[in-house]
C-alpha cells in the first residue's frame, strides 16, 4: 500500500503512533544513581560488594529498556566508611543534582549522610547499614533499607547463643562505633535477660594492632564465649591474638565480620567463628540466571550485600515505572505503599522505611574462608 492510498483512519493511527514514539523519546531521561560507600580503606571489600550488585542491576534494567524507558547511570562515590567524608559525598550528590543513592555502606557514615538526603528530598536505599538510629530517631520519608536492623540481627545472634551454645561466661566486645556498639548492646541485653553472665563488656579501638590487654582480661575472667560487634579487621586480629595467647573461647560477630579477609588476617584461628549474615541469596535456585549475570561480568554474587544492593536498584527502577515519574518525592511515596519482587524476596516497607521482615542466618566460618549453616 502506498502512502497516498492510506485511509484517514489509518493515517490517524500512523500519526498517533509516531507522535507517541516521539513523545516517549523526548520525555525519556538519564537517571543518575549514586553508589556511595567505601571504595577505599580497610572495609573497601563491602563497598565492592555493593558496587557489584548495584552495577549488575543497572546494566540489566538498561538492557531491558530502562526504568519506564529511562536509562540509569551509575555514579561511584567513595566515603571510605568515614562519617566526615560521607557528608562530603552527600553534598556532592546534592550539587550534582543526583536524586537517588544506593548506600551508604557503614552505619556510622550512612546516618549523617542520610540527614542531608532527607532534607534535600533524595531517595537513599542502603543495602547494608543496620543501625536502628538511621530510621528510628527521626521521621524519614526518603530513607530506606534492603537489609534488616541490628535489633533484628542482635536477637537472632542472642537466641542462637542462648539456645545452642549455652555458654557459662560471656564477653561482649565492640569497636565503639554506632554499628558495632549498637549490635553488641542488643546482644548483651538479651543474654542478661536469659541469665547468662556477661563478665566483660568493653570497647576496643578500631585500627589498633595489639589487643593483648583485652585478651588478658578474657583469660583472667575465664570466658568461654566472645561476641564482637564491629568489622573484620579487628575481629581477625582478636581471633589470631586470642589463639596465640591460649584463649579457646568461641567467637561470634555480625555481618561486618563475614568477609574472606577475616581469614586472611586470622588464618587458622578463623575456623569455627560464628557469624550472622543475610541468607545466601546466591544459592536460591530462583536467582540462578542472576548469579550467571554476575559471573559474566566477573563479579561475585556470593556475599552479604550483593543481592541487597541489586534489590535496592531494582526497587528504585520498579518504583519509577510504577509512579510513572522520576520525581523522587513520587517515587518515595510509591515505595512506601507498594510491594516489590526482588532477589532477596518480597520487599515491603513500614512507615520508617524499614523492611517489614528480614531473616538473619547463623553460619559457621571456616579457615578456608567458606561458611556453612550453623547447627
Amino acid at each position: 500500500m502506498t502512502f497516498s492510498r492510506l485511509s484517514s483512519t489509518a493515517m490517524a493511527a500512523v500519526l498517533a503512533t509516531a507522535g507517541l514514539a516521539a513523545f516517549t523519546s523526548a520525555n525519556a531521561e538519564t537517571v543518575k544513581i549514586a553508589i556511595a560507600g567505601p571504595m577505599s580503606g580497610s572495609v573497601a571489600q563491602y563497598g565492592d560488594m555493593v558496587k557489584a550488585g548495584a552495577l549488575t542491576a543497572i546494566e540489566q534494567i538498561n538492557a531491558a529498556g530502562g526504568a519506564n524507558g529511562n536509562k540509569l547511570e551509575a555514579v561511584l562515590l567513595d566515603d571510605a566508611c568515614e562519617p566526615k567524608q560521607a557528608v562530603a559525598v552527600a553534598n556532592k550528590v546534592v550539587s550534582q543534582g543526583i536524586h537517588y543513592v544506593i548506600g551508604h555502606v557503614c552505619s556510622g557514615s550512612t546516618i549523617p549522610a542520610s540527614d542531608i538526603y532527607e532534607n534535600e528530598g533524595i531517595v537513599m536505599v542502603t543495602p547494608s547499614a543496620t543501625a536502628p538510629q538511621l530510621t528510628e530517631t527521626k521521621k524519614r520519608n526518603f530513607i530506606f533499607r534492603t537489609i534488616g536492623r541490628d535489633d533484628q540481627q542482635g536477637p537472632a545472634a542472642a537466641q542462637y547463643i542462648i539456645n545452642k551454645v549455652k555458654p557459662k561466661k560471656v564477653a561482649v566486645l565492640h569497636d565503639k562505633q554506632s554499628y558495632g556498639q549498637g549490635i553488641a548492646s542488643s546482644v548483651k541485653k538479651d543474654l542478661e535477660a536469659a541469665k547468662i553472665p556477661v563478665a566483660v563488656f568493653e570497647g576496643i579501638n578500631a585500627g589498633d594492632s595489639d589487643y593483648s590487654a583485652v585478651i588478658t582480661k578474657l583469660k583472667s575472667q575465664g570466658v568461654d564465649f566472645v561476641y564482637f560487634g564491629g568489622y573484620h579487621p579487628e575481629m581477625g586480629l582478636l581471633l589470631r591474638q586470642a589463639r596465640e595467647q591460649g584463649v579457646k573461647a568461641t567467637f561470634m560477630g555480625p555481618e561486618g565480620v563475614g568477609n574472606k579477609d577475616v581469614t586472611a588476617i586470622a588464618g587458622p584461628a578463623s575456623e569455627g567463628m560464628l557469624v550472622t549474615l543475610p541468607a545466601d541469596f546466591s544459592a536460591d535456585p530462583a536467582n540462578a540466571a542472576l548469579v550467571k549475570a554476575f559471573a559474566d561480568k566477573k563479579r561475585d554474587a556470593n556475599g552479604p550485600f550483593q543481592m541487597p544492593a541489586y534489590a535496592a536498584v531494582k526497587i528504585i527502577g520498579d518504583a519509577i515505572a510504577g509512579a510513572k515519574s522520576t520525581d523522587p518525592t513520587k517515587v518515595a511515596a510509591y515505595m512506601h505503599k507498594n510491594a516489590f519482587t526482588t532477589p532477596i524476596g518480597k520487599v515491603e516497607y513500614d512507615a520508617k522505611g524499614d523492611l517489614k521482615s528480614f531473616k538473619f542466618v547463623v553460619y559457621t566460618w571456616h579457615k578456608d574462608a567458606t561458611k556453612t549453616a550453623a547447627n
